[in-house]
């Protein structure tokens, strides 16, 4: 097997040398394919190639190609990422990678654990476009460094530095659908030695519409908008100091078409899902003006929410101050990491979750969260030679309730040659829930919330293999990514609808869960004007309990990503994107008339941009062109919100009495057809 390997290898060697200056002349031009420099892997600016953590980058270029209002709805076109909606009355969601849910994804902004908890579902809403200079995806562990919550991947967003910013950027977009975007950022100097860069983002979608005729709005109305500013210092000997800022304030609904917000918010006579959110964030990075490099880091956000899930309130606060500091050394071969971290989250809201009540619902006494989280971490990157390098990771958290945490990593990388690499990594995680925080179903009153025993935290074990070939051909340069993935978990914590259609039962499963899967990825850039991006995954997502296997909700055994680019002369460019989910698992309620599994879905996105001399570029195109839409309905006793089984009203034609349940039962957008037209604008 190893001599079929390395002759392999040689084989393809010789063909890549044969064509190295073909490659060399048309790969500059393809910005995807250049070896960029990553921080995510190990929290130090390397090239991707010699990163022993496989990490995917997506530039700003690359998500034009079929706008979106959000980085949430976006990230649709990476492999093995799904963004997953909760609701289908208020639309909030999360970011599952290779099938894990969507709090076991870490979010993070120019490095920060900026994003978690109360803020999970709207943390990749409002960022503006115009400040992000690129984003790197991790699949698989990372908790040795970013802590234990990064069990499942880490999407981290670089903005951009105010130095090679443009000096004007503008994007602006409608939808048929009169849906708003409006996106900016400009440059200037504070003094001779800050620069800034401000940034904002206005979403606008104020159009009801309820094309599946079951009286409730098919796309939550939005009015949101997000202010940015970041500064950079100029120091002597370049020494790092920066500072950032954002605001976000959200005013979002859905529900029933005929509800108004003086009348109805918070009342039992029409049902609909009011949110207001109020966020500020702020972080911060600053070398010390010492001769070893030390770098400081901090983050500190404030997340308010004044929420009704028809006439239950939820009023949530969190708090969160994150700092770090870490010693950056290279000692021969070895290139070391060693930092201490600290992270204080305050949490407080009005449900049991943070008081004690008493029968009639009274409060008795308030007892916000408090969690302190110290940690120290140490990684050595060892560069074996040049073919080959070891990572070794470790990283210990203290929390008060579980105490001390130990997240191992090892991570392996070897390259015969520019065009072979093979890397592995293993890697523990360790996890926390809130489920007040982390579960919409939780908040919205349809359903009774019951903790049948005190939670455990959950525990997992991640591995994954992945191998890079690079394979230049007399017409194209084509690139293969293949990765195997597996985790496996204990403890971990299910929410059981099924056992009482009225209750949702939080208990720690009494057996194992396992992800597991396969992805390919390919990248073919053609020496004439045509870039297509393939790639497909292969997953087995399921829970054992008892010897019993179950199926993961919301895990497709098979999905896939199509892109395809072609620039013609005069500045014209199409764009062809296209995403695949195969059927899945849906949760149902009791006597549930609607299928347990989806249909597979195949929604498909059409762009022409054209691009002219004075640096305006417009865009327009059709969404979703073959009308994909779910097959009945969503949401279940949409005739009757404030009612339960039993009480005399009689469901329509082929539905049963069933309870209401506007969640989960999601698959796909409840948005059709639909064209888009926008404009955007740089100025150097």
């Amino acid at each position: 097997m190893k001599t079929t390997f390395y002759l392999f290898i040689t084989l393809t060697s010789i063909l890549s040398n044969a064509q190295e200056q073909k490659d060399s002349i048309y790969m500059e031009d393809s910005s995807e394919n250049l070896d960029e420099i990553v921080i995510t892997g190990t929290m130090k600016a390397v090239r991707k190639s010699d990163s022993p953590v496989p990490i995917e980058i997506y530039t700003p270029k690359f998500f034009q190609k079929n706008p979106t209002p959000s980085l949430f709805d976006a990230v649709q076109l990476i492999n093995g990422v799904q963004p997953q909606l909760n609701c289908n009355v208020c639309n909030t969601g999360d970011i599952h990678i290779n099938g894990m849910e969507g709090p076991y994804t870490m979010i993070l902004i120019d490095g920060m654990p900026i994003v978690s908890s109360l803020s999970t579902v709207y943390g990749l809403s409002g960022i503006p476009n115009s400040l992000v200079e690129r984003i790197e995806v991790v699949k698989g562990p990372a908790s040795s460094l970013y802590g234990t919550e990064a069990m499942g991947g880490i999407i981290n967003v670089i903005t951009k530095s105010p130095k090679s910013a443009p000096k004007l950027s503008l994007d602006a977009f409608t939808t048929s659908w009169l849906e708003t975007n409006l996106d900016g950022g400009y440059k200037y100097n504070l003094g001779e030695k800050v620069n800034s860069l401000f940034g904002f983002n206005y979403f606008k979608y104020g159009n009801k519409k309820d094309k599946n005729n079951d009286g409730f709005t098919d796309v939550t109305l939005q009015d949101r908008i997000t202010l940015f500013n970041k500064f950079d210092f100029e120091r002597q000997e370049n020494r790092t100091a920066s500072v950032a800022l954002r605001y976000l304030y959200e005013d979002r609904w859905g529900g029933q078409m005929n509800w108004k917000r003086k009348l109805h918010r918070g009342s039992d006579e029409v049902y609909a899902e009011s949110i207001m959110t109020n966020r500020f964030e702020a972080i911060g990075m600053y070398q010390l003006p010492l001769k070893e490099k030390i770098m400081t880091q901090f983050s500190y956000n404030f997340h308010q929410q004044n929420s009704f899930y028809g006439p239950e309130s939820y009023q949530g606060k969190q708090q969160v101050v994150f700092a770090q500091a870490y010693w950056d050394k290279i000692i021969g071969q070895h290139s070391l990491l060693l930092g201490t971290s600290f992270k204080y989250t305050y949490y407080d809201d009005n449900t049991r979750g943070t008081g004690e009540y008493d029968e009639d619902n009274n409060l008795i006494k308030n007892n916000p969260m408090n969690t302190p989280i110290p940690g120290i971490f140490v990684q050595d990157e060892w560069t074996l030679n040049s073919e080959n390098k070891l990572l070794l990771g470790y990283r210990f958290d203290y929390d008060k309730t579980h105490k001390g945490i130990h997240s191992p990593r090892v991570a392996y990388k070897f390259s015969p040659s520019s065009h072979h690499t093979l890397r592995a990594s293993f890697g523990t995680g360790f996890r926390v829930v809130n489920v007040f925080t982390e579960d919409h179903r939780a908040l919205t009153g349809a359903r009774q919330v019951v903790f049948e025993n005190e939670l455990k935290p959950e525990k997992s074990y991640n591995g994954n293999i992945n191998y890079v070939f690079k394979l230049p051909t007399s017409f194209a340069a084509l690139n293969f990514d293949f990765t195997t993935f597996y985790s496996y978990f204990t403890n971990k914590i299910i929410a059981d609808t099924d056992t009482d259609e009225t209750k949702i039962i939080y208990d720690n499963l009494d057996g194992h869960a396992i992800s597991q899967g396969v992805s390919l990825n390919i990248d073919a850039t053609f020496d004439f004007p045509l870039k297509i991006m393939l790639g497909a995954t292969y997953m087995d997502v399921y829970k054992k309990e008892n010897g019993e296997k179950e199926v993961q909700y919301h895990a497709p055994k098979w999905s896939g990503n199509f892109l395809a680019s072609y620039a013609f002369k005069k500045g014209f460019t199409i764009d062809l994107t296209a995403n695949y989910n195969d059927k899945m698992k849906l949760p149902r309620v009791e006597n549930d008339y609607r299928p347990e599994y989806s249909k597979p879905t195949f929604i498909a996105n059409i762009q022409l941009s054209k691009s002219f001399k004075n640096n305006i570029e417009i865009y327009g195109g059709v969404k979703n062109i073959f009308n994909v839409l779910p097959k009945g309905d969503v949401i279940a006793r949409w005739w009757d919100p404030f009612g339960e089984p039993g009480n005399g009203i009689t469901p329509p034609k082929g539905r049963n009495d069933v309870i209401f349940e506007p969640n989960d039962y999601s698959y796909t957008p409840m948005q059709g057809t639909r064209g888009f037209i926008g404009v955007r604008y740089n100025l150097r």
